[in-house]
């Protein structure tokens, strides 16, 4: 018990019993950032509640007080956080972004390669693949296109900079999709028809917005 009060010498001992405990847990738990991460790790969450407050009763029965429950609480919270940030690709995308390059080849197919490609993976299913080859599509018109020069290690971010600063119109359609790619491809998020048809839409954009001559 000393390595969570070790932690955590800032707080006076607060009296809470079982119920309250599992109460805020759950309150805790359920807020937006935490429901983002999708159903499976929701239903997941409702069973740590659940284990939570079943140790809590256990811990309270052999502590009057309460207080060695409610900082194990406290160290239990802070452990489900970081696991559920991480599962969510949340963490790992912040912290590995700069290193997320579009093409992981040196001899990327045409934006019309990519297009059909990712149009059988949508057909399959498998919105993931989809929408790593749309937006290499994408990006692939662009280069066509000569908004974006050939530049091996783009990342999805830079793309959206870069052809920005040729076609401001760009930005709009191509941050959101950057966004979903990076999210899929390198964040571990599932991929939807919805994200799908947001790169689907970035991708419609590069092949009809004007660029300035």
């Amino acid at each position: 018990m000393t390595f969570f009060v070790t932690f955590f010498p800032l707080e006076p001992p607060v009296d809470i019993d079982r119920d309250q405990a599992a109460q805020e847990a759950a309150k805790e738990l359920s807020k937006s950032a935490y429901r983002d991460s999708g159903s499976l790790i929701e239903r997941a969450l409702g069973k740590v509640v659940d284990w939570i407050g079943d140790l809590l009763d256990s811990l309270t029965g052999s502590s009057p007080n309460g207080h060695a429950g409610l900082t194990m609480l406290i160290g239990l919270l802070v452990l489900v956080v970081v696991v559920v940030l991480w599962r969510s690709g949340v963490l790992r995308t912040s912290r590995r972004v700069k290193a997320q390059a579009v093409f992981d080849t040196t001899r990327p197919h045409s934006a019309a390669e990519y297009r059909a490609l990712a149009e059988r993976e949508a057909a399959a299913g498998d919105f993931a693949l989809a929408i790593r080859s749309r937006f290499r599509a994408c990006v692939a018109e662009l280069t066509e296109r000569t908004v974006l020069d050939e530049r091996p290690g783009r990342t999805a971010y830079e793309v959206v900079a870069d052809a920005s600063r040729a076609a401001p119109v760009l930005r709009d359609p191509l941050q959101p999709a950057a966004l979903v790619f990076t999210e899929v491809v390198y964040g571990n998020r599932p991929g939807t028809p919805e994200r799908y048809a947001v790169v689907v839409a970035a991708d419609d954009a590069a092949r009809t917005a004007r660029v300035a001559a």
